[in-house]
């Protein structure tokens, strides 16, 4: 059997301050967790950290150029050289307010991979998808895109499956329903490179928060969480992050 070591991480998206992260760094350092935890807070607040052996830390993005005459964009140079050691790439909003590609994300997981930062690769359907039963269909197209094109990739990115119906409605995707994707992403992505698809983590994005969390995360192929809104509430998502998996 395969072990995954759990990984829950905060995406604070275009929110907090210094003092955030000076509570959420203390709150940390004072629980005990077995799961990797991460933090992306706005770049600006990267360098604010203390280093600690309690949580990583990561970007929300990061540009598809190595360097040059791009202005307002970060690169992976930076971002790694301000601490971190992960980035989110495709997250929806990404997707639907910047109209980012699978083929841009992919040019931003080879620039992160490049200078030794783990991409999380964001991967959902919209509702109307969902209610037209089209799910898999949806995913297996983007996952192709990307993993396909860059077999390499699926043994050095984190996934998450983030429904975008899900994403700060309050809408949370089912146990049976998530795990059923995870699933059948697992599956699919095995047909690439069984051994690394068995390895991978896919968390699971969509309203988490301390209620729902424990289980969503009971089902075998859910390996994590990325949270959003409930890891602005240092106290919330520490809870989080100390729920273990049976």
């Amino acid at each position: 059997m395969t072990v995954r070591r759990p990984l829950i991480a905060a995406n604070w998206k275009m929110n907090g301050d210094r003092e955030l992260v000076t509570m959420m760094a203390a709150t940390l350092q004072c629980i005990d967790s077995s799961h990797e935890i991460l933090i992306c807070p706005p770049v600006i607040f990267l360098s604010d950290f203390p280093k600690s052996t309690q949580y990583r830390l990561g970007a929300q993005n990061v540009s598809s150029e190595k360097a040059g005459a791009f202005t307002g964009e970060i690169s992976a140079d930076m971002i790694r050289a301000a601490g971190a050691e992960y980035v989110i790439l495709g997250h929806s909003e990404r997707r639907c307010l910047f109209a980012e590609t699978d083929a841009t994300v992919l040019q931003k997981a080879q620039q992160a991979l490049r200078v030794g930062i783990t991409p999380i690769i964001c991967f959902g359907e919209t509702l109307s998808e969902r209610q037209q039963e089209k799910t898999m269909w949806v995913l297996a197209q983007h996952l192709d895109a990307v993993y396909a094109a860059q077999p390499d990739l699926l043994a050095e990115s984190v996934i998450a499956y983030e429904p975008v119906w899900a994403i700060g409605t309050g809408l949370t995707a089912t146990p049976e329903q998530a795990q059923q994707v995870h699933s059948f992403i697992r599956q699919h992505l095995a047909r690439i490179n069984a051994d690394a698809a068995a390895k991978v983590r896919i968390l699971y994005g969509g309203s988490v928060n301390a209620d729902n969390w424990p289980t969503l995360f009971s089902q075998p192929d859910i390996d994590g969480a990325l949270v959003g809104g409930a890891s602005l509430k240092p106290a919330e998502f520490a809870a989080i992050c100390q729920m273990a998996k049976e």
